[in-house]
Protein backbone atom coordinates (compact mmCIF):
# COMPACT_ATOMS: atom_id res chain seq x y z
CA UNK A 1 0.00 0.00 0.00
CA UNK A 2 1.29 3.43 -1.02
CA UNK A 3 0.44 6.22 1.40
CA UNK A 4 -0.15 8.65 -1.49
CA UNK A 5 -3.12 6.47 -2.48
CA UNK A 6 -4.30 5.44 0.99
CA UNK A 7 -7.08 7.03 3.04
CA UNK A 8 -5.40 8.04 6.30
CA UNK A 9 -7.01 11.24 7.69
CA UNK A 10 -4.58 11.91 10.58
CA UNK A 11 -5.21 14.84 12.92
CA UNK A 12 -2.46 17.17 14.17
CA UNK A 13 -4.30 18.25 17.33
CA UNK A 14 -5.78 16.20 20.15
CA UNK A 15 -9.58 15.94 19.81
CA UNK A 16 -11.36 17.69 22.69
CA UNK A 17 -13.92 14.92 23.15
CA UNK A 18 -11.29 12.22 23.79
CA UNK A 19 -10.76 11.54 27.50
CA UNK A 20 -8.33 8.62 27.38
CA UNK A 21 -5.20 7.81 25.41
CA UNK A 22 -6.67 5.10 23.17
CA UNK A 23 -9.64 7.24 22.10
CA UNK A 24 -7.36 10.21 21.41
CA UNK A 25 -4.86 8.20 19.39
CA UNK A 26 -7.47 6.29 17.41
CA UNK A 27 -9.02 9.58 16.32
CA UNK A 28 -5.66 11.24 15.62
CA UNK A 29 -4.36 8.24 13.65
CA UNK A 30 -7.43 8.24 11.41
CA UNK A 31 -8.67 4.85 12.63
CA UNK A 32 -12.25 5.75 13.53
CA UNK A 33 -14.82 8.52 13.11
CA UNK A 34 -17.68 9.03 15.53
CA UNK A 35 -21.08 8.97 13.83
CA UNK A 36 -23.20 9.39 16.97
CA UNK A 37 -22.75 8.78 20.68
CA UNK A 38 -20.91 5.48 21.13
CA UNK A 39 -21.16 4.54 17.42
CA UNK A 40 -18.14 4.71 15.09
CA UNK A 41 -17.19 4.21 11.47
CA UNK A 42 -14.05 2.11 11.17
CA UNK A 43 -11.72 3.83 8.74
CA UNK A 44 -9.19 1.76 6.71
CA UNK A 45 -6.35 1.70 9.29
CA UNK A 46 -8.67 0.83 12.19
CA UNK A 47 -10.55 -1.72 10.09
CA UNK A 48 -7.26 -3.39 9.19
CA UNK A 49 -6.34 -3.88 12.86
CA UNK A 50 -9.88 -5.05 13.60
CA UNK A 51 -9.46 -7.74 10.95
CA UNK A 52 -6.07 -8.79 12.36
CA UNK A 53 -7.68 -9.31 15.77
CA UNK A 54 -10.63 -11.19 14.28
CA UNK A 55 -8.26 -13.49 12.42
CA UNK A 56 -6.40 -14.41 15.62
CA UNK A 57 -9.68 -15.09 17.41
CA UNK A 58 -10.96 -17.27 14.54
CA UNK A 59 -7.70 -19.23 14.39
CA UNK A 60 -7.57 -19.92 18.13
CA UNK A 61 -11.25 -20.81 18.37
CA UNK A 62 -10.97 -23.30 15.55
CA UNK A 63 -7.70 -24.64 16.98
CA UNK A 64 -9.74 -25.49 20.10
CA UNK A 65 -12.34 -27.33 18.00
CA UNK A 66 -15.02 -24.65 18.02
CA UNK A 67 -17.20 -24.18 14.92
CA UNK A 68 -17.97 -20.76 13.37
CA UNK A 69 -21.38 -19.62 12.17
CA UNK A 70 -23.12 -16.24 11.90
CA UNK A 71 -26.39 -15.19 13.54
CA UNK A 72 -28.38 -12.05 12.71
CA UNK A 73 -28.11 -8.82 14.69
CA UNK A 74 -31.91 -8.44 15.00
CA UNK A 75 -33.68 -11.00 17.16
CA UNK A 76 -37.29 -11.85 17.92
CA UNK A 77 -38.46 -10.71 21.35
CA UNK A 78 -40.39 -13.99 21.64
CA UNK A 79 -37.13 -15.93 22.15
CA UNK A 80 -36.14 -13.59 24.98
CA UNK A 81 -39.58 -13.96 26.56
CA UNK A 82 -39.01 -17.72 26.64
CA UNK A 83 -35.85 -17.27 28.68
CA UNK A 84 -37.37 -14.55 30.86
CA UNK A 85 -34.78 -11.95 29.90
CA UNK A 86 -36.86 -9.64 27.70
CA UNK A 87 -38.26 -7.68 30.64
CA UNK A 88 -35.40 -8.41 33.04
CA UNK A 89 -32.50 -7.16 30.91
CA UNK A 90 -33.14 -3.46 31.48
CA UNK A 91 -32.92 -0.33 29.35
CA UNK A 92 -29.60 -1.31 27.72
CA UNK A 93 -31.68 -3.63 25.53
CA UNK A 94 -32.73 -1.75 22.38
CA UNK A 95 -36.32 -2.82 21.73
CA UNK A 96 -37.77 -2.33 18.22
CA UNK A 97 -41.08 -2.92 16.44
CA UNK A 98 -41.12 -3.92 12.79
CA UNK A 99 -43.79 -2.82 10.27
CA UNK A 100 -46.03 -5.76 11.29
CA UNK A 101 -45.86 -4.45 14.88
CA UNK A 102 -43.82 -7.47 16.02
CA UNK A 103 -41.47 -6.95 18.93
CA UNK A 104 -37.82 -7.21 17.94
CA UNK A 105 -34.52 -6.28 19.54
CA UNK A 106 -30.97 -5.44 18.48
CA UNK A 107 -29.05 -8.25 20.13
CA UNK A 108 -26.53 -7.51 22.88
CA UNK A 109 -25.80 -11.26 23.13
CA UNK A 110 -27.11 -14.50 21.61
CA UNK A 111 -27.85 -17.13 24.28
CA UNK A 112 -31.52 -17.42 23.27
CA UNK A 113 -30.93 -17.58 19.53
CA UNK A 114 -28.16 -20.17 19.72
CA UNK A 115 -30.30 -22.29 22.06
CA UNK A 116 -33.12 -22.12 19.50
CA UNK A 117 -30.73 -23.22 16.74
CA UNK A 118 -29.49 -26.10 18.89
CA UNK A 119 -32.94 -27.37 19.90
CA UNK A 120 -34.07 -27.28 16.26
CA UNK A 121 -31.30 -29.56 15.02
CA UNK A 122 -29.75 -31.60 17.85
CA UNK A 123 -31.64 -34.30 19.73
CA UNK A 124 -29.08 -36.96 20.72
CA UNK A 125 -26.16 -37.01 23.14
CA UNK A 126 -24.17 -38.60 20.31
CA UNK A 127 -23.92 -35.13 18.69
CA UNK A 128 -22.22 -33.72 21.79
CA UNK A 129 -19.97 -32.04 22.79
CA UNK A 130 -20.65 -29.06 20.53
CA UNK A 131 -19.35 -25.50 20.64
CA UNK A 132 -20.57 -22.91 18.14
CA UNK A 133 -19.36 -19.32 17.93
CA UNK A 134 -19.53 -16.21 15.79
CA UNK A 135 -18.03 -12.72 15.54
CA UNK A 136 -20.84 -10.21 15.14
CA UNK A 137 -21.81 -6.58 15.73
CA UNK A 138 -23.90 -6.04 18.85
CA UNK A 139 -25.64 -3.14 20.55
CA UNK A 140 -26.14 -2.11 24.15
CA UNK A 141 -27.88 1.20 24.72
CA UNK A 142 -25.39 2.59 27.23
CA UNK A 143 -26.68 5.61 29.11
CA UNK A 144 -23.27 7.31 28.99
CA UNK A 145 -21.07 5.86 26.23
CA UNK A 146 -17.50 7.07 26.71
CA UNK A 147 -13.84 6.25 26.19
CA UNK A 148 -14.26 5.65 22.46
CA UNK A 149 -14.47 1.99 21.47
CA UNK A 150 -13.86 0.94 25.08
CA UNK A 151 -17.43 1.68 26.10
CA UNK A 152 -19.40 2.20 22.93
CA UNK A 153 -22.99 1.31 22.15
CA UNK A 154 -22.25 -0.66 18.97
CA UNK A 155 -19.38 -3.11 19.26
CA UNK A 156 -17.89 -6.18 17.59
CA UNK A 157 -17.80 -9.28 19.76
CA UNK A 158 -16.93 -12.92 19.55
CA UNK A 159 -19.46 -14.97 21.47
CA UNK A 160 -19.34 -18.74 21.67
CA UNK A 161 -21.68 -21.27 23.24
CA UNK A 162 -20.97 -24.81 24.39
CA UNK A 163 -23.54 -27.60 24.65
CA UNK A 164 -22.65 -30.64 26.76
CA UNK A 165 -24.40 -33.64 28.29
CA UNK A 166 -23.04 -33.23 31.83
CA UNK A 167 -21.70 -30.55 34.11
CA UNK A 168 -18.26 -32.18 33.99
CA UNK A 169 -18.23 -32.02 30.19
CA UNK A 170 -19.34 -28.38 30.29
CA UNK A 171 -16.60 -27.46 32.75
CA UNK A 172 -14.06 -28.99 30.38
CA UNK A 173 -15.47 -26.69 27.68
CA UNK A 174 -15.01 -23.82 30.15
CA UNK A 175 -11.37 -24.79 30.66
CA UNK A 176 -10.86 -25.21 26.93
CA UNK A 177 -12.06 -21.66 26.37
CA UNK A 178 -9.76 -20.33 29.08
CA UNK A 179 -6.77 -21.95 27.36
CA UNK A 180 -7.75 -20.63 23.93
CA UNK A 181 -8.23 -17.12 25.35
CA UNK A 182 -4.80 -17.11 26.97
CA UNK A 183 -3.28 -18.05 23.60
CA UNK A 184 -5.33 -15.41 21.76
CA UNK A 185 -4.41 -12.51 24.03
CA UNK A 186 -0.71 -13.35 24.10
CA UNK A 187 -0.67 -13.44 20.30
CA UNK A 188 -2.04 -9.89 20.44
CA UNK A 189 0.83 -8.78 22.68
CA UNK A 190 -1.36 -8.56 25.79
CA UNK A 191 -1.26 -10.05 29.25
CA UNK A 192 -4.94 -10.59 30.06
CA UNK A 193 -5.35 -11.92 33.61
CA UNK A 194 -8.29 -14.27 34.29
CA UNK A 195 -10.09 -12.97 37.39
CA UNK A 196 -13.03 -14.34 39.36
CA UNK A 197 -16.00 -12.22 38.35
CA UNK A 198 -19.74 -11.71 38.69
CA UNK A 199 -22.17 -13.39 36.30
CA UNK A 200 -24.28 -10.27 35.70
CA UNK A 201 -27.35 -10.54 33.42
CA UNK A 202 -25.99 -13.65 31.65
CA UNK A 203 -25.84 -15.62 34.90
CA UNK A 204 -23.72 -18.52 36.05
CA UNK A 205 -21.74 -19.56 39.11
CA UNK A 206 -18.50 -20.21 37.24
CA UNK A 207 -17.18 -17.13 35.51
CA UNK A 208 -13.85 -15.42 34.90
CA UNK A 209 -13.20 -12.07 33.28
CA UNK A 210 -9.97 -11.44 31.39
CA UNK A 211 -8.55 -8.05 32.31
CA UNK A 212 -5.66 -6.00 30.97
CA UNK A 213 -4.09 -3.81 33.65
CA UNK A 214 -4.33 -0.13 32.72
CA UNK A 215 -4.86 3.13 34.59
CA UNK A 216 -7.94 3.86 32.50
CA UNK A 217 -9.64 0.55 33.28
CA UNK A 218 -13.28 0.70 34.34
CA UNK A 219 -12.88 -2.01 37.00
CA UNK A 220 -10.93 -2.00 40.24
CA UNK A 221 -9.03 -5.28 40.57
CA UNK A 222 -7.14 -7.03 43.35
CA UNK A 223 -4.49 -9.65 42.67
CA UNK A 224 -1.40 -11.54 43.79
CA UNK A 225 1.58 -10.08 41.91
CA UNK A 226 2.83 -13.60 41.17
CA UNK A 227 0.13 -13.92 38.53
CA UNK A 228 1.81 -11.29 36.34
CA UNK A 229 4.84 -13.60 36.00
CA UNK A 230 2.78 -16.29 34.27
CA UNK A 231 3.09 -16.74 30.51
CA UNK A 232 1.35 -19.29 28.30
CA UNK A 233 4.10 -19.09 25.70
CA UNK A 234 4.36 -21.53 22.81
CA UNK A 235 3.31 -24.64 24.74
CA UNK A 236 1.13 -27.10 22.85
CA UNK A 237 -2.15 -28.21 24.41
CA UNK A 238 -4.38 -31.12 23.44
CA UNK A 239 -7.79 -29.51 23.79
CA UNK A 240 -9.44 -32.93 24.13
CA UNK A 241 -7.25 -33.74 27.12
CA UNK A 242 -9.26 -32.94 30.24
CA UNK A 243 -6.27 -33.10 32.58
CA UNK A 244 -4.12 -30.77 30.44
CA UNK A 245 -6.80 -28.10 30.19
CA UNK A 246 -7.60 -28.40 33.91
CA UNK A 247 -3.92 -27.97 34.75
CA UNK A 248 -3.76 -24.71 32.79
CA UNK A 249 -6.88 -23.43 34.55
CA UNK A 250 -5.37 -24.23 37.95
CA UNK A 251 -2.04 -22.62 37.01
CA UNK A 252 -3.65 -19.35 35.94
CA UNK A 253 -6.49 -19.13 38.50
CA UNK A 254 -5.03 -20.60 41.73
CA UNK A 255 -3.55 -17.25 42.79
CA UNK A 256 -5.82 -14.52 44.05
CA UNK A 257 -7.20 -12.32 41.26
CA UNK A 258 -10.67 -10.78 41.50
CA UNK A 259 -12.68 -7.84 40.31
CA UNK A 260 -14.21 -5.48 42.87
CA UNK A 261 -17.61 -7.26 42.61
CA UNK A 262 -16.18 -10.51 44.00
CA UNK A 263 -13.29 -9.16 46.08
CA UNK A 264 -12.87 -10.92 49.45
CA UNK A 265 -10.77 -8.84 51.84
CA UNK A 266 -10.19 -11.75 54.22
CA UNK A 267 -8.78 -13.97 51.46
CA UNK A 268 -6.75 -11.08 50.06
CA UNK A 269 -5.15 -10.50 53.47
CA UNK A 270 -3.80 -14.05 53.44
CA UNK A 271 -1.44 -13.12 50.58
CA UNK A 272 2.01 -11.90 51.69
CA UNK A 273 1.80 -8.12 51.93
CA UNK A 274 4.59 -7.49 49.41
CA UNK A 275 2.57 -9.39 46.74
CA UNK A 276 -0.81 -7.69 47.27
CA UNK A 277 -1.75 -5.43 44.41
CA UNK A 278 -4.75 -3.27 43.53
CA UNK A 279 -5.09 -1.58 40.15
CA UNK A 280 -7.50 -0.73 37.35
CA UNK A 281 -8.32 -3.23 34.63
CA UNK A 282 -9.91 -3.24 31.18
CA UNK A 283 -12.19 -6.20 30.58
CA UNK A 284 -11.49 -7.82 27.20
CA UNK A 285 -13.35 -11.10 27.60
CA UNK A 286 -15.40 -13.31 29.89
CA UNK A 287 -16.27 -16.99 30.13
CA UNK A 288 -19.37 -18.41 31.84
CA UNK A 289 -20.77 -21.79 32.82
CA UNK A 290 -24.48 -21.44 33.60
CA UNK A 291 -25.67 -25.04 33.52
CA UNK A 292 -29.23 -25.60 32.34
CA UNK A 293 -30.53 -22.02 32.82
CA UNK A 294 -31.42 -21.55 29.14
CA UNK A 295 -31.86 -25.16 28.07
CA UNK A 296 -34.54 -25.82 30.70
CA UNK A 297 -36.39 -22.58 29.97
CA UNK A 298 -36.31 -23.15 26.21
CA UNK A 299 -36.59 -26.93 25.95
CA UNK A 300 -33.08 -27.67 24.62
CA UNK A 301 -32.86 -31.35 25.52
CA UNK A 302 -31.18 -34.45 24.16
CA UNK A 303 -31.83 -38.16 24.54
CA UNK A 304 -29.10 -39.49 26.82
CA UNK A 305 -27.43 -42.94 26.91
CA UNK A 306 -30.21 -44.13 29.21
CA UNK A 307 -32.90 -43.22 26.67
CA UNK A 308 -34.27 -40.35 28.71
CA UNK A 309 -34.37 -36.71 27.70
CA UNK A 310 -32.30 -34.22 29.70
CA UNK A 311 -31.51 -30.51 29.32
CA UNK A 312 -28.01 -29.82 28.04
CA UNK A 313 -25.42 -28.00 30.12
CA UNK A 314 -24.31 -24.72 28.56
CA UNK A 315 -21.82 -21.90 28.83
CA UNK A 316 -21.15 -18.71 26.93
CA UNK A 317 -17.77 -17.19 26.17
CA UNK A 318 -17.10 -13.69 24.86
CA UNK A 319 -14.17 -11.66 23.56
CA UNK A 320 -14.58 -7.92 23.00
CA UNK A 321 -13.00 -7.67 19.55
CA UNK A 322 -13.50 -3.94 18.92
CA UNK A 323 -12.77 -3.09 22.57
CA UNK A 324 -9.44 -4.90 22.24
CA UNK A 325 -8.08 -2.16 19.98
CA UNK A 326 -8.51 0.33 22.80
CA UNK A 327 -7.00 -2.04 25.35
CA UNK A 328 -3.97 -2.77 23.15
CA UNK A 329 -3.32 0.94 22.64
CA UNK A 330 -3.72 1.70 26.36
CA UNK A 331 -1.03 -0.91 27.03
CA UNK A 332 1.21 0.06 24.06
CA UNK A 333 1.84 3.76 23.44
CA UNK A 334 4.19 6.63 24.16
CA UNK A 335 4.02 10.41 23.78
CA UNK A 336 4.51 10.08 19.99
CA UNK A 337 1.65 7.69 19.34
CA UNK A 338 0.67 4.04 19.17
CA UNK A 339 3.16 1.14 19.35
CA UNK A 340 1.46 -1.90 17.79
CA UNK A 341 2.56 -5.40 18.83
CA UNK A 342 3.71 -7.35 15.77
CA UNK A 343 0.75 -9.74 15.96
CA UNK A 344 -1.91 -7.08 15.33
CA UNK A 345 -0.12 -4.26 13.49
CA UNK A 346 -2.04 -2.94 10.47
CA UNK A 347 1.15 -3.01 8.37
CA UNK A 348 4.27 -4.97 9.24
CA UNK A 349 6.70 -2.20 8.31
CA UNK A 350 6.69 1.36 7.05
CA UNK A 351 9.01 2.48 4.24
CA UNK A 352 9.99 6.16 4.36
CA UNK A 353 11.46 7.75 1.23
CA UNK A 354 13.55 10.75 2.36
CA UNK A 355 13.86 12.24 -1.12
CA UNK A 356 10.78 11.55 -3.17
CA UNK A 357 11.51 12.10 -6.87
CA UNK A 358 15.17 11.10 -6.60
CA UNK A 359 15.81 8.26 -9.02
CA UNK A 360 17.97 6.19 -6.67
CA UNK A 361 15.73 6.47 -3.58
CA UNK A 362 12.54 5.94 -5.59
CA UNK A 363 14.02 2.84 -7.19
CA UNK A 364 15.33 1.45 -3.88
CA UNK A 365 11.97 2.01 -2.14
CA UNK A 366 10.08 0.35 -4.98
CA UNK A 367 12.42 -2.64 -4.82
CA UNK A 368 11.99 -2.94 -1.04
CA UNK A 369 8.24 -2.63 -1.37
CA UNK A 370 8.03 -5.42 -3.95
CA UNK A 371 10.48 -7.70 -2.12
CA UNK A 372 8.67 -7.38 1.22
CA UNK A 373 5.35 -8.28 -0.41
CA UNK A 374 6.94 -11.18 -2.25
CA UNK A 375 8.22 -12.49 1.11
CA UNK A 376 4.70 -12.45 2.59
CA UNK A 377 4.86 -9.15 4.49
CA UNK A 378 2.52 -6.17 4.31
CA UNK A 379 4.44 -2.86 3.96
CA UNK A 380 3.14 0.71 3.96
CA UNK A 381 5.22 2.88 1.63
CA UNK A 382 5.21 6.62 2.42
CA UNK A 383 5.76 7.96 -1.10
CA UNK A 384 4.24 11.38 -0.42
CA UNK A 385 6.07 14.56 -1.35
CA UNK A 386 6.40 15.63 2.29
CA UNK A 387 9.17 16.72 4.65
CA UNK A 388 11.05 13.92 6.39
CA UNK A 389 9.86 15.16 9.79
CA UNK A 390 6.22 14.92 8.75
CA UNK A 391 6.74 11.38 7.45
CA UNK A 392 8.44 10.28 10.68
CA UNK A 393 5.66 11.87 12.77
CA UNK A 394 3.00 9.98 10.81
CA UNK A 395 4.82 6.66 11.19
CA UNK A 396 5.27 7.24 14.94
CA UNK A 397 1.61 8.19 15.36
CA UNK A 398 0.17 5.16 13.56
CA UNK A 399 2.61 2.94 15.42
CA UNK A 400 4.00 0.42 12.93
CA UNK A 401 6.55 -1.72 14.84
CA UNK A 402 9.32 -1.29 12.23
CA UNK A 403 10.40 1.43 9.82
CA UNK A 404 12.85 1.33 6.93
CA UNK A 405 14.25 4.76 6.09
CA UNK A 406 15.76 5.21 2.62
CA UNK A 407 17.88 8.25 1.75
CA UNK A 408 20.53 9.16 -0.85
CA UNK A 409 23.39 9.32 1.65
CA UNK A 410 22.80 5.81 2.98
CA UNK A 411 22.18 4.34 -0.45
CA UNK A 412 25.58 5.59 -1.59
CA UNK A 413 26.97 2.92 0.77
CA UNK A 414 24.17 0.42 -0.02
CA UNK A 415 22.60 1.07 3.41
CA UNK A 416 19.11 1.75 4.70
CA UNK A 417 18.05 2.37 8.31
CA UNK A 418 15.89 -0.16 10.17
CA UNK A 419 14.21 1.36 13.25
CA UNK A 420 12.43 -0.42 16.10
CA UNK A 421 9.40 1.72 17.04
CA UNK A 422 9.27 0.39 20.62
CA UNK A 423 12.91 0.94 21.59
CA UNK A 424 13.69 3.73 19.12
CA UNK A 425 16.95 1.99 18.20
CA UNK A 426 18.14 2.09 14.59
CA UNK A 427 20.58 -0.04 12.64
CA UNK A 428 22.16 0.48 9.23
CA UNK A 429 21.77 -2.57 6.99
CA UNK A 430 21.79 -3.33 3.31
CA UNK A 431 18.29 -3.40 1.81
CA UNK A 432 18.45 -7.20 1.52
CA UNK A 433 19.61 -7.56 5.14
CA UNK A 434 16.72 -5.36 6.29
CA UNK A 435 14.21 -7.52 4.42
CA UNK A 436 15.75 -10.73 5.79
CA UNK A 437 15.68 -9.33 9.33
CA UNK A 438 11.99 -8.47 9.09
CA UNK A 439 11.14 -11.89 7.64
CA UNK A 440 12.86 -13.54 10.63
CA UNK A 441 11.01 -11.28 13.07
CA UNK A 442 7.60 -12.04 11.61
CA UNK A 443 8.20 -15.71 10.75
CA UNK A 444 6.93 -17.07 14.12
CA UNK A 445 3.86 -14.82 13.91
CA UNK A 446 3.04 -15.91 10.35
CA UNK A 447 3.57 -19.57 11.37
CA UNK A 448 0.90 -19.23 14.08
CA UNK A 449 -1.52 -18.20 11.37
CA UNK A 450 -1.00 -21.42 9.41
CA UNK A 451 -4.24 -23.24 8.48
CA UNK A 452 -5.76 -25.01 11.48
CA UNK A 453 -6.49 -28.68 10.96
Amino acid sequence: MRLSRYFLPVLKEDPKEAQIVSHRLMLRAGMIKQQSAGIYSWLPLGYKVLNRIQQIVHEEQQRAGHIPLLMPTLQSADLWRESGRYDAYGEELLRIKDRQDRDMLYGPTNEEMITDIFRSHVSSYKDLPLTLYHIQWKFRDEMRPRFGVMRGREFLMKDGYNFDLTKEDALHAYNRHLVSYLRSYERMGLQAIPMRADGGPIGGDYTHEFLVLAETGESEVFYDSEITDLKFGDRQIDYDNVAECQAVLEEFTSRYARTDETHDEALFDQIPEDRRRSARGIEVGQIFYFGTKYSEAMGATVVGPDGNRAPVHMGSHGIGVSRLLGAIIEANHDDKGIIWPEGVTPFHVGIVNLKQGDVSTDSACEALYRELMARGLDPLYDDRDERAGAKFATMDLIGLPWRITVGPRGLANNKVELTDRRSGQSEELSPQEAVDRLVRIYQPIVALSAPVA
